[in-house]
C-alpha cells in the first residue's frame, strides 16, 4: 500500500520575521489499496476556532517524515548501565 496523499489541515498562524505564516498539521494519509484509494485519519485536529472538516491533500514528501532530533530514540541499548535503579 503506497501513500498517495498526505492529509493536512491549516492549524493556525504564527509570526516569523514580522510576517504571518500558516501552521499546518498532518492528520492522516490517502493510501492505494486493491479496491482503490482509502483515507486513514490518524487524529482529529485541534485548530483555532474549531475544525470545519476541510483538509488539503499534498503529494507525499520524498524524504518522508523525520522526527525532530530532541524526540529521537538513542541508538544504543542500556546494557552498559550498572546496578539497580535507586528508587
Amino acid at each position: 500500500m503506497a501513500t498517495i496523499y498526505e492529509v493536512t489541515v491549516k492549524a493556525g498562524v504564527y509570526q516569523k520575521d514580522g510576517q504571518e505564516k500558516i501552521r499546518y498539521q498532518r492528520i492522516g494519509s490517502v493510501i492505494e489499496t486493491k479496491k482503490g484509494p482509502m483515507l486513514k485519519l490518524d487524529q482529529i485536529p485541534l485548530v483555532e476556532n474549531g475544525w470545519q472538516g476541510w483538509a488539503y491533500l499534498f503529494e507525499p514528501q520524498a524524504d518522508g517524515y523525520k522526527a525532530p532530533a530532541k524526540f529521537k530514540v538513542p541508538d544504543k541499548d542500556f546494557s552498559d548501565m550498572d546496578g539497580d535503579v535507586p528508587f
